[in-house]
């Protein structure tokens, strides 16, 4: 048994590439004439192990820097000698202990003294190739995986290392942090893990590793304290912990905790630190560092398309109404202007009451009051709504909700107006596997859907009973899954919907609550609310059920830039049953620029069987993508 002197390299290689970066950065490249800079090219041979070869390749100065720092004859020459020592602690990282790099610059050898001088004389502006190999020789194994020092028995099984795995240096030095981790989330919150120790048997090709580790005492959270609360009541953020004085020292627990505050609305910034000693009772502080938001919030928004005309709307929220993350929303929004499927000018006024951790922790009460007037090819709307709603999270996927809401309006269809009275109880489930706490940030993975069934009783000349029912939902698929493009940059994204009216026909049902297809939300390309049945001339009457489904091809350009392509489908129907009425199909492309709050869409789409008195094309301009 011997030390290999490699071994350093082993378990340096992460320093030794953050090093290779920040060089990079610095824009170092030795000594170079600025002033002739000799172009190159870079050619890799690969070694039939992909992670490897990404390795190399991070790990060269002459990949990374060809482009930003230029560099002349001597100074390339110099790059090149100094590779050599980083691609083979990459060969070592990855078990390749006697494995060695070879460069070669125009065909000749680094080393060849007349090389600068060939280089010197090439004609100007014709780039010298490089080219990379590497000759692996045998990949090391793990034999011996060793945990030595204060440590429960079970110790060494959460290393996730067994015997005769490559010896891969990123998976050794993840398993001292995965054993830290397990450690410490077994209450040991002061224990220890060592760099491992590496011994190698060249003739065996194999690796010994010793984790010397002290796990310390179990201990419980003791004394936990709140800095930073101006407008906050200390009382309500105690409330809002998850984790309490004498729990098991766990910090994937103290991370929700932590987790659970910022989902408050009313921090900027959570920070939790750990003391660095137990206190007298064998237990251990944790301090909760705070930064409260700025209490009031005003936003502005626009959108403009070609069926509902230009919409402006502003908002004003206090955040911390009364000191316990208590939220009041107010906004007001005007619409109609220059729409197709609008008649005249609108608005939509609105507030909302939000009461954080109500009656438990995971539950949110919502008061609603609204003003709304709408002009509409289908029908004229003035309406005064209130509501209540509770909100439960039952888990970080699941979420639910139950209401009770009243209507007071006034709707004219066909130069016939009706008044109106409905109180409904709607219940609502949502599953959200996005990943994503902002509805305009540009999901890339997981699924969102959700299920509502809205028992209500219309009061009027007409009263009637009835249940809306509707599932709606949209999954997304990053085509870097499949190994077809870099992550996030290029989604296909689906999304459907089927809704249905139980209890009531057609014309018993206010002109509102019935169900219409066409617009952005369901089928670009028609306008808002005419697809499905419609009067003789040609306005819209609304259906009992509908269904629409969509599927878009998001491509990122550039950094800032986004290209879509999509095609829509649906329908409405004035049968119960979905799936019955004429299904009418959009399809368009539009672009995207991103910015911090969302992607600005500008979306163009056609419809391709459409109606004879209908759109023939629809322009959809908005923050946050379709869906």
């Amino acid at each position: 048994m011997v030390l290999s002197t490699r071994l350093a390299a082993f378990f340096a290689t992460r320093a030794v590439w953050a090093a290779a970066v920040f060089a990079a950065s610095l824009g170092f490249a030795g000594p170079s004439r600025a002033a002739d800079p000799q172009g190159y090219s870079v050619d890799f041979q690969a070694t039939g192990n992909d992670a490897l070869d990404q390795a190399l390749k991070d790990s060269s100065l002459l990949v990374s820097l060809r482009e930003k720092a230029p560099a002349g004859p001597f100074a390339l020459v110099a790059r090149a000698k100094g590779d050599i020592g980083r691609l083979e602690t990459a060969l070592h990282s990855y078990g390749y202990y006697q494995g060695h790099a070879f460069i070669e610059i125009a065909d000749r050898k680094i080393d060849d003294p007349d090389l600068p001088n060939f280089l010197d004389a090439l004609a100007k502006g014709k780039d010298a190739s490089v080219k990379i190999s590497s000759l692996l020789g045998p990949q090391y194994h793990l034999r011996r995986i060793t945990v030595e020092g204060n440590v429960p028995d079970w110790a060494k099984a959460r290393l996730g290392l067994s015997t005769g795995q490559p010896a891969i240096a990123s998976d050794v030095l993840y398993g001292g942090t995965k054993l830290l981790s397990a450690l410490q989330e077994d209450g040991y919150a002061l224990a220890k893990v060592d760099p491992p120790i590496a011994w190698a048997d060249d003739e065996a090709h194999v690796l010994d590793v010793i984790f010397t580790a002290d796990a310390g005492a179990r201990a419980k959270i003791g004394m936990i304290y709140v800095d930073g609360l101006k407008t906050v009541n200390e009382a309500f953020v105690r409330k809002a912990l998850l984790v309490h004085s004498g729990d098991l020292y766990s910090p994937r627990k103290i991370e929700a905790a932590r987790q659970a505050l910022v989902a408050t609305s009313v921090f900027s910034g959570v920070e939790v630190r750990a003391a660095d000693h137990l206190d007298p009772d064998g237990n251990i502080a944790i301090t909760f560092d705070l930064q409260e938001r700025k209490m009031h919030a005003v936003a502005f928004t626009a959108a403009y398309s070609t069926d509902l005309g230009i919409s402006l709307s502003a908002s004003w929220s206090h955040r911390n109404l009364f000191g316990n993350g208590e939220q009041l929303n107010l906004s007001a929004a005007g619409n109609g202007l220059g729409g197709s499927a609008t008649k005249a000018l609108g608005y939509n006024l609105t507030a909302q009451y939000l009461e954080p951790m109500f009656l438990q922790n995971d539950q949110v009460l919502e008061l609603d009051l609204g003003g709304l007037k709408q002009n509409l090819d289908a029908y004229d709307q003035t309406a005064i709504t209130a509501g209540g709603y509770i909100r439960r999270k039952f888990s970080k996927l699941w979420t639910g909700s139950v209401g009770l809401t009243a209507t007071q309006e006034r709707i004219g269809q066909q130069g016939v107006s009706r008044d109106y009275q409905l109180v409904a109880i709607p219940l609502s489930g949502t599953y959200d596997s996005t990943g994503l706490t902002d509805p305009l940030l540009d999901p890339t993975h997981g699924l969102r859907a959700a299920l509502s069934a809205t028992p209500t009783h219309a009061f009027g000349k007409v009263s009637s009973n009835f249940v809306i029912l509707q599932a709606a939902g949209s999954t997304y698929f990053d085509l870097s899954d499949f190994g077809l493009s870099e992550k996030g940059r290029s989604v296909f994204a689906v999304r459907g919907l089927i809704a249905s009216v139980q209890g009531a026909s057609q014309f018993d049902l206010p002109p509102d609550q019935r169900l219409y297809a066409g617009g952005s939300g369901t089928v670009r390309g028609y306008d808002y609310q005419s697809i499905g049945p419609q009067f003789p001339d040609g306005k819209p009457i609304g259906g009992t059920s509908a269904a629409a489904a969509s599927v878009e091809f998001r491509q990122r350009l550039f950094t800032d830039f986004g290209a879509v392509a999509f095609v829509d489908a649906g329908q409405a129907s004035d049968v119960s049953a979905p799936f019955t009425g004429t299904v009418r199909v959009g399809a368009g492309v539009g672009v995207r620029y991103y910015t911090p709050i969302g992607p600005l869409r500008v979306d163009v789409a056609v419809p391709l069987n459409r109606a004879p008195s209908g759109a023939a094309f629809g322009v959809y301009i908005g923050l946050g993508q379709a869906f």
